[in-house]
């Protein structure tokens, strides 16, 4: 059975090529922690750039997959910062 809301949505591939904003910080113990925060709890960490960013580019995706599956909440659409 599928409701209304999930025929109208676009399919997740849509979603998952949206370019949110992301905001990375240095910790000063060392490494990095990033977060979109258009997406709430959305976060990661990494001891370089590099990594912080591959890792933050995963919760994303894994983010708009939990979300877009459990129909629970919509999707937000990015911010233009």
């Amino acid at each position: 059975m599928t409701t209304d809301k999930a025929l109208k949505r676009p399919p997740l591939e849509y979603f998952l090529s949206l370019k949110y904003p992301i905001s990375i910080y240095p910790e000063e113990e060392g490494g990095y922690t990033a977060l979109i925060p258009d997406l709430p709890r959305c976060m990661s960490q990494g001891e370089t750039l590099e990594e912080v960013i591959i890792n933050i580019e995963e919760a994303r995706e894994l983010w708009i997959e939990t979300v877009y599956f459990s129909g629970k909440k919509d999707i937000p659409m990015p911010s233009k910062r």
